[in-house]
C-alpha cells in the first residue's frame, strides 16, 4: 500500500479554472479517517458528473478526489465497528465533495459513514444501486410510512430514465404498485415498461408552469426534478396523497401554491440521503436486498472501467445515460 496508485484528481488554479486529470497519488494524499477501504466498485452519479465537468459548484475542497459512492473491503481500521476484511458500502457524507472520495484505489473514511454490505448484495450490485437507488428506497419507505399502499392508486415517478427514477420504478413494481413514468425520452418507453411502468407521460406535461390545482391523477409521487415539475406533480396528486421529493435537477425553486396541501391534504415529504442516520441507511440497504429485482437491476445498469469515468461524467450531465453506471475498479 506504500506504492502510488491511480486516482482522478480535480484541482483549480488561482483564476479558479478547474482541471481534471487521471494521475497517481499516495495514501498520504487521502484525508483523515479511521477506516481505510480498498475500493472494488464505484459509480458515476449525476453529482459526480457535476463535479468533474464543473457545471455546478459541487467541490468544496481543493484538490479533490471525486466519487461519492463506493463498495469495497476494509484493509485497515481503528474503528470499533469495522475490522479488516469487512465488506462495506459508502454513500454521501460529503465524500467526493469535501472529503477525498471513491475514484481511487483506496479511500480513507470515517467509520460512522459506512455500513456493512448485506450478504445478498454484491459489490457490483451495490454500486448499480448506489446513492441513486438507495435514495429511491428512502423515497419508497417515506411513502409507505405515510401510509400509501398499492390499493390507493398509481405512483408517478419523474426523471424516469435517471438513476433514482429507474430504480424507483423497479422497487415499486415489485411491491405491487402501479407506476406512471415521466420522461423526456419517449423512445425509452419499452425500457421503462420492462422495469415495471404501466404508463408513460412526456415530461413536458409537467415541466412548464401549470395550474395551482389540476385533475387528480396519482396517489403519490417520487420526484427528483423539482421546480415546475414538482409543483405540477403536487397539483395533480389525489386527496390524501403524498409526494417524496429528493432532487432538483430541474431547479431549486418550487413555484407552487398551498392549495394542494390545504384543499386536498397532500403531503410533501422531503428525502435526504446524504446525512441520513445509520439506522435508516441500514434499513434501506436491507430492504434493497429484498425488494429490488436483481434481473431488473442488471437490465438498467452497465459496467465501465476506471479509464471511462471522465467521459461518462460528461455524458451523464448531457443526459445521454439511462439507468445506472457501475465502475469496476479492477479494470
Amino acid at each position: 500500500m506504500q506504492e502510488p496508485f491511480r486516482a482522478i484528481v480535480i484541482s483549480r488554479n488561482e483564476d479558479k479554472v478547474q482541471k481534471v486529470e487521471q494521475t497517481e497519488i499516495n495514501l498520504a494524499d487521502l484525508m483523515d479517517g479511521d477506516v481505510l477501504v480498498e475500493v472494488e466498485a464505484t459509480t458515476v452519479n449525476y453529482k459526480d458528473g457535476l463535479a468533474i465537468t464543473g457545471k455546478a459548484p459541487v467541490i468544496r475542497r481543493w484538490p479533490m478526489v471525486p466519487g461519492v459512492d463506493c463498495a469495497g473491503t476494509v484493509v485497515q481500521s481503528s474503528s470499533n465497528d469495522f475490522s479488516e476484511g469487512d465488506a462495506v458500502i459508502l454513500n454521501g457524507w460529503g465524500v467526493g465533495e469535501a472529503h477525498t472520495g471513491a475514484y481511487a484505489k483506496y479511500a480513507r473514511l470515517n467509520g460512522n459513514w459506512l455500513i456493512k454490505r448485506p450478504q445478498n448484495i454484491s459489490a457490483r450490485d451495490a454500486m448499480a444501486i448506489g446513492t441513486a437507488g438507495y435514495t429511491s428506497m428512502l423515497c419508497v419507505m417515506a411513502l409507505q410510512r405515510y401510509g400509501l399502499s398499492p390499493d390507493d392508486g398509481p405512483i408517478l415517478v419523474t426523471g424516469a430514465n435517471g438513476g433514482v427514477g429507474s430504480i424507483a420504478i423497479s422497487i415499486l413494481w415489485k411491491l405491487g404498485f402501479e407506476v406512471i413514468a415521466s420522461t423526456g425520452r419517449p423512445e425509452e418507453e419499452a425500457f421503462l415498461k420492462s422495469l415495471g411502468a404501466s404508463a408513460i407521460i412526456d415530461r413536458n406535461e409537467l415541466s412548464e408552469p401549470g395550474r395551482p390545482m389540476g385533475k387528480e391523477r396519482w396517489a403519490g409521487g417520487i420526484d427528483a426534478v423539482g421546480s415546475h415539475t414538482l409543483a405540477n406533480v403536487l397539483a395533480q396528486t389525489k386527496y390524501g396523497g403524498a409526494v417524496a421529493a429528493c432532487g432538483l435537477a430541474g431547479g431549486m425553486d418550487l413555484p407552487a401554491t398551498v392549495m394542494p396541501f390545504i384543499l386536498r391534504s397532500v403531503a410533501l415529504l422531503g428525502v435526504d440521503s446524504v446525512m441520513a442516520p445509520k439506522s435508516l441507511r441500514e434499513e434501506a440497504w436491507h430492504r434493497l436486498g429484498d425488494d429490488l429485482d436483481t434481473d431488473k437491476l442488471h437490465a438498467l445498469s452497465k459496467t465501465i472501467g476506471f479509464d471511462e469515468i471522465i467521459d461518462t461524467a460528461q455524458s451523464i450531465v448531457d443526459g445521454k445515460i439511462r439507468g445506472r453506471v457501475v465502475v469496476d475498479m479492477s479494470e
